[in-house]
């Protein structure tokens, strides 16, 4: 049984967010069980504006904006690659202040150092989750669902009775791979994306093994949105992690109730009666998760890595190609998908797909090593 979290990373961080009323949050919260948080955890810090961005904003591209006005002088400066050079870097989700001093991160981060820049501009900001197929990425033996993120940037309304004109409209996408022909979208507030921060934080420290942090970054996320229905499949997971049974179920307990299809609460919840003994229970959910979902994230990914093990490169192929069909752009696919080709003695195909594993890359140090790879391949068949 895998652990699945809630996590955007962007393509994210993470499952459909819910329109449903907001939960009851008290009875969901331990904070007796652990200690205080070894880090600064505060929503103000999330868009907050430096000094660095204030500086760049009236002094390195000030001539830009009031020639070509502050919404189309912004978005020139996001595209531009003689300007702030931005990467997409899924490593660790960022503040505003922090994605700016780096360059880089992730699609969450990046959209919220734009809107934090736009809104000191006096630009008006609507922040978009971006309907597309789950992406599903994996670290620290926890399985993550990935979502997606933009922003849209309107003029100011000169008249304060009307909001802004769409007319005049310019949408920010940091898609990773390739870019979105179609989207499909709905507007979030503002205090969802800083839920999303908080949850992506609380995901991210708990791969690191830091538990106790990990708690009060998803603890913060359900108070700025308790309506942001991921953290509590976060929280769930954490209490597990911790030893919180009892808390864990029912943190777990209320998201299946509230999503009955989330495969993802269903299979943690699982996990947590197993820990508790509770046999019958937990073979009655499993039926029911095989029923939502008979072939989950990865499923042929493992067979493939079994038949690795086992010396079996043609099946192991097979495998993997399964995967990549519903996987195309995840790096570790590709990667794997290539070293059955190279174990078979394909080896133009096993470039390929290696290639294709550094291009799909969302960290630097995923694609040093990938490209590391790929180079001795090419110097070993000179």
């Amino acid at each position: 049984m895998k652990i699945f979290a809630g996590f955007l990373v962007c393509a994210a961080l993470a499952g459909c967010a819910s329109t449903q009323k907001a939960a009851p949050t008290a009875w969901m919260l331990s904070d007796n069980s652990f200690a205080p948080p070894s880090v600064r955890i505060d929503a103000g810090d999330v868009f907050a504006v430096s000094a660095a961005m204030r500086r760049y904003l009236d002094t390195e591209i000030s001539g830009q904006l009031r020639t070509e006005g502050r919404q189309q002088g912004l978005y020139g400066a996001l595209y531009r690659k003689d300007q702030l050079k931005l990467e997409y870097d899924s490593e660790m989700t960022r503040t505003a202040a922090q994605a700016f001093d780096a360059h880089s991160g992730n699609c969450l981060s990046l959209v919220i150092m734009t809107g934090a820049l736009a809104k000191e501009l006096g630009l008006t900001v609507r922040y978009q989750r971006v309907i597309t197929d789950e992406t599903w990425d994996r670290r620290g033996g926890i399985y993550f669902s990935s979502g997606h993120v933009n922003l849209t940037l309107g003029r100011k309304a000169i008249d304060a009775r009307n909001s802004s004109d769409d007319r005049y409209t310019a949408t920010i996408d940091f898609y990773p791979v390739g870019g979105l022909e179609i989207q499909r979208t709905w507007e979030v507030e503002e205090k969802t994306i800083i839920a999303m921060y908080m949850n992506n934080r609380a995901a991210e420290t708990l791969v690191q093994g830091q538990v106790n942090d990990a708690y009060w970054w998803a603890r913060q996320a359900i108070i700025e949105d308790p309506g942001f229905f991921n953290t509590y499949n976060t929280l769930g997971i954490i209490y597990r992690r911790h030893g919180n049974l009892r808390e864990a179920e029912q943190v777990l307990q209320y998201a299946v109730a509230q999503q009955p299809q989330n495969a993802q609460s269903l299979s943690n919840l699982i996990l947590v009666l197993n820990d508790e003994g509770r046999t019958a229970e937990s073979e009655q959910l499993t039926r029911r998760l095989h029923e939502i979902e008979p072939y989950p994230p990865y499923y042929y990914f493992n067979l493939g890595q079994k038949a690795m093990r086992a010396g079996d490169y043609k099946a192991a192929r097979d495998q993997f190609a399964k995967e990549f069909g519903r996987e195309p752009t995840n790096p570790e696919v590709n990667f794997w998908l290539a070293a059955a080709y190279l174990g078979l003695g394909e080896h133009k195909l096993g470039q390929k797909y290696l290639a294709l594993a550094v291009e799909y890359s969302t960290t630097r140090h995923q694609h040093d090593l990938y490209s590391a790879k790929l180079d001795r391949i090419k110097t070993s068949l000179q």
